[in-house]
């Protein structure tokens, strides 16, 4: 007799935004049976048209689910979806995997109620950008009970590249080591960004810098040529979310010092570009204003 096949579990996809819309489109390529929602009802609309299922609201998206996935704009969103709809919903064996970046300190303080709920959380925050989840390569961190993020794997790996999903430890380390990543980004572009504002603000060209710095195999090469092109404004140096590292680091009693002078530059500034569909302040402007 054959042996039968498991059927797939229903999935339920909160946030079906540049990076959720995509993920969903590679799950139902897989087979997988969503229900989806989100608060823009042309994203919702969007999804339905691929073959999502539409839920009125989040808490809906909970009850005719097995796994619950989030990719919401902010820490603050999850944490306010998970206490409004998420938990009150949560039934036992239930699976909640948060996509999002979200501050480490809230995922520990959310774990524990998950779980007294007979559920399970994982922190699995994603990096790739919309190519990534477009292509379904893209890199993921978890956090949470280890058995729980096997069990989880097949459906992981239809978004991410296999030797890019990488278990971190227990609840919030994900979120840890995607800080990791977010403050290598931001650090080292405010880096490249200062050096250059150096000559600018010192009356020399930026394309004498561009020539002289933009070699292949520099490592300012790409930024730069960006500056170049007058887009020195656009390299971002992930201001919305540097306060959710600082937070962690303030609770745990540990120095983030290049963190903190960075966010405290940036925040006196004028909110100049959009961030994640947000005014935003752009260190490149803040450091060169005074020689437009």
């Amino acid at each position: 007799m054959a042996e039968e096949t498991k059927a797939l579990p229903v999935l339920g996809f909160i946030g079906l935004g540049d990076m959720g819309g995509r993920m969903v489109k590679n799950l139902l390529r897989e087979g997988y049976a969503v229900i989806g929602y989100d608060l823009n009802p042309e994203r919702l609309r969007a999804a339905v048209e691929h073959g999502t299922q539409a839920a009125e609201n989040a808490a809906e998206v909970v009850q005719k689910s097995e796994i619950v996935m989030t990719s919401v704009p902010s820490s603050e969103a999850f944490v306010e979806t998970a206490e409004r709809a998420l938990l009150p919903q949560a039934r036992e064996g239930q699976i909640f995997i948060e996509l999002g970046t979200t501050v480490p300190l809230e995922i520990r303080r959310l774990a524990p109620e998950f779980q007294r709920c007979g559920a399970h959380l994982l922190d699995v925050p994603v990096s790739g950008w919309i190519t990534g989840a477009e292509s379904g390569t893209l890199s993921m961190w978890a956090g949470g009970e280890e058995e729980v993020f096997r069990r989880c794997l097949p459906i992981l790996e239809v978004l991410g590249e296999p030797e890019r999903i990488v278990y971190c430890g227990p609840s919030g380390s994900g979120q840890v080591i995607k800080g990791v990543h977010q403050l290598k980004s931001g650090l080292v572009n405010a880096a490249y960004l200062e050096a250059a504002s150096l000559a600018v603000n010192c009356g020399l060209d930026i394309e004498l810098v561009r020539k002289i710095f933009g070699r292949p195999g520099d490592p300012m090469a790409g930024p730069i040529e960006r500056m170049a092109a007058g887009k020195g404004n656009e390299i971002g140096v992930k201001f919305r979310e540097l306060p959710y590292y600082m937070r962690e680091a303030d609770a745990q009693d540990f120095p983030l010092p290049l963190t903190h002078t960075l966010y405290e530059f940036c925040d006196k500034g004028e909110r100049v570009v959009i961030d994640d569909n947000r005014p935003a302040p752009s260190f490149w402007h803040e450091l060169t204003r005074s020689s437009d």
